[in-house]
């Protein structure tokens, strides 16, 4: 399943970035952040294949989407400033950021080369 972060729940369950400058996530399962909004082409070709694929990694892979509209302060603290932007989190090290609607395959091939999940 999907979920809708906000500012709030990206700080509680992601990574407190008003508080810390040293990254640190939260998490104990590798994750997926779709930078998105609702007006973007590309965002919405990318929307079904993130819902595919968080069914297929269900378990293994957190699928997150942040509204970089609604929350444009944690759209800034990212500087994303094109989206679709993906952000690849493994449990150990620093995230990547990917720029772009990804195909399936490359998705999976990320999956696989970031976070070492088959």
């Amino acid at each position: 399943m999907v979920e809708h972060l906000t500012a709030q729940t990206f700080k509680d369950k992601v990574f407190d970035y008003e508080n810390n400058k040293e990254w640190s996530f939260k998490g104990t399962t590798p994750a997926i952040i779709d930078f998105y909004a609702d007006w973007c082409g590309p965002c919405k070709m990318l929307s079904p294949i993130i819902e595919e694929l968080a069914k297929e990694y269900e378990g293994k892979v957190l699928f997150y989407k942040i509204d970089t509209e609604a929350e444009q302060e944690l759209a800034a603290a990212f500087g994303i400033r094109s989206i679709p932007s993906l952000l690849f989190i493994p449990t150990e090290g620093q995230p990547q950021m990917a720029q772009g609607a990804l195909p399936k395959d490359a998705f999976k091939n990320a999956i696989s080369d970031v976070f070492n999940i088959k």
